[in-house]
């Protein structure tokens, strides 16, 4: 893989919901299952903000806080499963986060805080020599997105209440999906659906949203102090309460069964999830 090419004209404006002022340190881990049981390495360490993850066949991408002479910001690195070996992929004085593939061409879309102040999307390209770019450059302040199946994009709007937006890459106006949101977002191929997560009644709901149909259905209400998930099957989502990871059908919530006992590896909190193929990136709290 090539690395990224970086922005030299931006500078981080600190006036956003990633505002990194005091982030907290965490430290990242895969697992996977085996028949022996679960087998977990660390693929950082556990002084700084690592968080974020995106796991892919050749390894994870995430978010990793830097400290500079300004202070502190953040870039984007890969862990490569092959040789063990993490890099840098934006090595930039601008803060990058959220990693995503770029489904339309070669690179990683993700969420940069401008100089300006503003907060939207972005593409950078795996082909060094060429310039990273603004995507929907209309739509700020952006704080999550995720790729559907054709042109389409899911974003976290940020406001009061945050927003779910749903729009393209072709320039229709966003359409207001719903209200009062949470941070995690994903796409169900196989289902041809978008998932979220949104607030109900001081309880976070987990649900879909059709493109086809521009339906949302709620599935079931999250366990506190769950605010992410992860599609472990086109049926299943795998959530952590403290250190253990649980299993779920969206189509029978009732069956819950626990997938992974995390307690030996992360004695605080398991906060984030990110699956594929059988592994399970996942970031612990430091404290």
């Amino acid at each position: 893989m090539k690395v990224l090419v970086f922005i030299s004209t931006l500078w981080c404006a600190f006036t956003s919901i990633h505002a990194i002022s005091a982030m907290p340190s965490s430290q990242l881990f895969v697992a996977e299952k085996t028949a022996q049981g679960v087998k977990v390495k660390a693929i950082t360490s556990d002084d700084s903000y690592h968080n974020q993850p995106l796991t892919t066949d050749n390894g994870v991408y995430f978010t990793k806080e830097l400290s500079t002479q300004e202070g502190s910001q953040t870039d984007l690195f890969f862990y490569d499963f092959t040789t063990q070996q993490t890099r840098n992929l934006t090595n930039s004085p601008v803060s990058e986060y959220s990693p995503t593939l770029y489904p339309h061409d070669d690179g990683l879309s993700t969420i940069v805080v401008e100089s300006t102040g503003k907060q939207r999307l972005w593409f950078y390209p795996f082909d060094s020599a060429r310039k990273a770019t603004p995507l929907l450059a209309h739509i700020d302040p952006v704080g999550y997105h995720v790729w559907g199946a054709q042109q389409d994009v899911m974003l976290f709007v940020l406001g009061t209440p945050h927003e779910l937006h749903f729009t393209d890459t072709n320039g229709h106006l966003p359409k207001l999906v719903a209200k009062d949101i949470d941070r995690s977002l994903a796409f169900n191929k196989a289902k041809q659906v978008y998932s979220f997560t949104y607030n109900k009644n001081n309880q976070l709901w987990l649900a879909t949203y059709s493109p086809k149909t521009e339906l949302v259905t709620s599935h079931f209400v999250l366990p506190k102090p769950v605010r992410d998930y992860t599609w472990l099957d086109d049926d299943t989502v795998a959530y952590a309460v403290n250190n253990r990871i649980y299993m779920r059908s969206i189509t029978s919530p009732k069956a819950v069964s626990q997938w992974m006992n995390l307690t030996q590896y992360c004695k605080t909190q398991v906060t984030r999830l990110s699956h594929r193929a059988g592994k399970v990136a996942f970031v612990c709290k430091k404290r």
